[in-house]
């Protein structure tokens, strides 16, 4: 199953480039036995404005056809890194071929955009800066990986 990180904003030289390099690799060193990945990450910046509308049509044309759509909201499902997991491995093992993750700008997601969604995913009653969203999921997804392989990186 390809996972595509399609996201608001480009991630330049900060702190947080390192970290979702560092874990897409390892995502994707660790997935691949397990049917999981490539992994993939599709920038988009609504340099025109449009504010959520706008980004979230630059999105839409980003994401790969017929692709099972989480987006990443603060009224999203919370889960534990296990169902997290399971889940991953549930959608993979049901046929999904393409699985794409939704982090939206500052504003966060369009609401029309939310409504197409498949599922929607919460690191909690928090709001997070998206730039360190995609880092914690980029670190979720590998720790997933890592859980369905029954590697000891996750310690329950």
């Amino acid at each position: 199953m390809r996972v595509h990180l399609c996201v608001v904003g480009r991630l330049r030289s900060g702190p947080e480039k390192p970290l979702v390099d560092d874990y897409l690799k390892r995502f994707d060193r660790t997935g691949r036995a397990l049917g999981l990945g490539p992994a993939r990450l599709i920038e988009v910046d609504d340099r025109k404005g449009g504010g959520m509308a706008g980004e979230a049509e630059l999105l839409r044309r980003a994401l790969p056809s017929g692709a099972r759509l989480c987006v990443l909201d603060e009224r999203g499902a919370v889960m534990s890194s296990p169902d997290f997991a399971r889940k991953l491995g549930t959608l993979r093992d049901t046929g999904t071929q393409d699985l794409a993750f939704v982090i939206g700008g500052a504003d966060g997601i369009d609401p029309a955009l939310r409504a197409e969604s498949d599922m929607a995913l919460s690191f909690g009653q928090m709001v997070w800066p998206h730039m360190l969203v995609r880092v914690m999921l980029c670190e979720q997804l590998y720790r997933a990986a890592s859980i369905l392989a029954g590697s000891p990186y996750h310690r329950a």
